[in-house]
Parts: C-alpha cells; sequence; structure tokens
C-alpha cells in the first residue's frame, strides 16, 4: 500500500487543545513519534446508556451519549472523514453505541487494509480504536482515558505490522482524553 502523507496541518482542527508526541521503540530497535492530541470530554448526564459495554463512561456529544471513540469519530466526521469505531471487544466496526445503532460493515481498500494487518499479527485483536479515511488519507487513532488506560502489547504489535505494511507514523495518532 503506498504511503499516505497525513501532514499535521490535516488535524487543524484539533489545534485548540494541546499537541504532544508519544515515542515508541519498535522491535527493530527504531523509535519513531506519533502524534498525541489531548481532548476534553463532558460526561452524559442523561439516562443511562443501555450497553455500557463494562461501564465505559459515557460522553455527551451534542446532546448524544456516545462513547469516547464515537466522539472522536463524530469530530473527524464533522470535518469530512469516514470512518468507524473498531470495537474490538465486539468485534465489529461501529458508528453508533451498541443496542441503538447496528454493527457497519467497511469495504473496498479499507477492508483490504484491516484485513491484511491482521492477517500479519495473527490476533484479531490490537487494532487502533478509531479507523479513519478522507480521500487518499487513512488514520488510525488510539484513545486513552488520562491516568486511567496504556497503550497495549497488541495495539503496539498492530503499528509495527502496519508500518511495515507501508503505512507510515503519520498514519497513526493517540487521544489522550479525560472529562
Amino acid at each position: 500500500m503506498e504511503k499516505n502523507n497525513l501532514a499535521q496541518d490535516h488535524l487543524e482542527f484539533l489545534k485548540p487543545h494541546k499537541i504532544d508526541g508519544e515515542i515508541f521503540s519498535l522491535s527493530s530497535g527504531e523509535q519513531i513519534l506519533i502524534q498525541k492530541y489531548f481532548l476534553n470530554f463532558n460526561k452524559w448526564n442523561g439516562a443511562p446508556v443501555p450497553n455500557s459495554y463494562g461501564n465505559k463512561l459515557a460522553i455527551d456529544w451534542n446532546g448524544e451519549p456516545v462513547f469516547a471513540e464515537l466522539a472522536v469519530l463524530r469530530l473527524f466526521q464533522s470535518q469530512g472523514w469516514n470512518g468507524v469505531w473498531v470495537d474490538s471487544y465486539g468485534r465489529k466496526f461501529r458508528t453508533g453505541l451498541p443496542n441503538v445503532a447496528e454493527p457497519v460493515e467497511i469495504s473496498g481498500k479499507q477492508k483490504e487494509l484491516i484485513d491484511s494487518v491482521r492477517t500479519k499479527t495473527g490476533k484479531s485483536g490490537g487494532c487502533w480504536d478509531v479507523f479513519l479515511w478522507k480521500d487518499d488519507r487513512i488514520l488510525f487513532v488510539e484513545l486513552k482515558r488520562q491516568k486511567k488506560d496504556r497503550i497495549q502489547d497488541s495495539q503496539r504489535i498492530w503499528l509495527e505490522h502496519s508500518l511495515a505494511h507501508g503505512l507510515s507514523h503519520e498514519n497513526f495518532a493517540f487521544v489522550d482524553w479525560e472529562i
């Protein structure tokens, strides 16, 4: 797959938030920098969501209860991106809450990319939380709640196999979030 150039200016809409990076050491010894963004969300104070997926915190996204992954998806969609929440727990692709919106299918180049990297990792999990595309640009975003979550080995493996597949560090981003 051709490397997609995702210069930081493509994520201008995240500019009001602090931008940082995280260094990853690959098994080859190479170190790469993945952009990291910090977002603040408002907690959902309405009726409980039908399926909290093990007590995931519901976020208020313009009056809609969503999980943080869906809030980031909505943010990118508002900027013309297409994408899905990669629900590794349910092994589905989603654009809405479980029990509220049906899972969706992805096709074409996006499905080929996900399937190819999954085959190389030998695991169904590890894909980053949000998979986005716009024109010829691809972006995987991993969300971590500040002080409550950390990167998993399966996510490091996904990153490494994606890079070997032809993607670059610019096709990946972190979002540290809090309420």
